[in-house]
């Protein structure tokens, strides 16, 4: 499982990384960085305002 997130929905407002139970999203410049220690709960999707993360699975 991995996250995607759209870069076109995105609005880079980092609520994602604050609710990160595994500190794995960074806000840099205009993206929203994942790295490998992503659980792929799936939080960062369902605080996402604008519905621009999900969980690939």
């Amino acid at each position: 499982m991995s996250i995607e997130v759209n870069r076109y929905k995105c609005g880079y407002c980092g609520a994602c990384v604050g609710v990160c139970p595994a500190g794995a999203l960074e806000l840099v410049e205009t993206w929203i960085e994942v790295d490998m220690n992503c659980s792929s709960c799936g939080l960062c999707g369902k605080i996402c305002p604008v519905g621009a993360i999900r969980v690939i699975r």
